[in-house]
């Protein structure tokens, strides 16, 4: 079987186009007759009642993407294909259309974890983030954020210790869900009192 995609994003080289692919019958099964082999993941599975057979492990940057070519953690060249606006999760599972599980892992990515010694300068850090749309991920006492000099001198001066690390990348999705980017202020009320 062949397809043909078309990438709306022109210009992006991790949104390629990849012409008469010739999709794999199963995970790590290349043919030997030069055909390019890979897998189409077009399902985020709601339940986790399967037993994965692979593993994706993607930095959050490109956990947000909902089309990207990509390659297992089996080396096995994949396709996203997902629901637009899709944001996944470590742990989330994934469904190939030849019918194999992917699980999904958030990759060690360059961030910096601010501590803080109460929880009134925790929320002073997480709001001024929170002013420059900082994607957090904030835990007892801490807040992560990706990397940024900038911001780690912000809250070094507001007194947290920030620790610049490896680690997965788990921002909240927003008071909204996460379904869009988009911000909408008209709550239907009157904020003058």
């Amino acid at each position: 079987m062949t397809f043909s995609c078309h990438s709306r994003e022109s210009g992006n080289p991790v949104l390629k186009c990849f012409l008469n692919v010739r999709l794999c019958g199963q995970v790590g099964k290349n043919e030997t007759n030069g055909s390019y082999c890979m897998i189409n993941i077009t399902e985020k599975l709601s339940s986790h009642t399967v037993v994965p057979t692979t593993t994706l492990t993607l930095p959050f940057e490109l956990r947000q993407k909902s089309r990207l070519h990509t390659q297992l953690d089996d080396g096995t060249d994949a396709g996203l294909f997902l629901e637009r606006g899709t944001v996944l999760r470590d742990g989330d599972l994934l469904r190939a259309e030849n019918g194999t599980v992917i699980a999904v892992r958030a990759a060690a990515e360059d961030v910096s974890t601010a501590h803080a010694h109460d929880n009134h300068l925790l929320a002073r850090a997480c709001y001024h983030l929170g002013n420059r749309h900082v994607p957090l991920q904030i835990g007892d006492g801490w807040v992560r954020y990706q990397h940024d000099h900038v911001l780690d001198d912000m809250l070094i001066q507001l007194g947290l210790h920030v620790k610049f690390e490896r680690a997965a990348f788990e921002p909240e999705s927003g008071a909204y869900g996460g379904h869009g980017h988009g911000h909408h202020h008209d709550h239907g009320h009157d904020h003058a009192h």
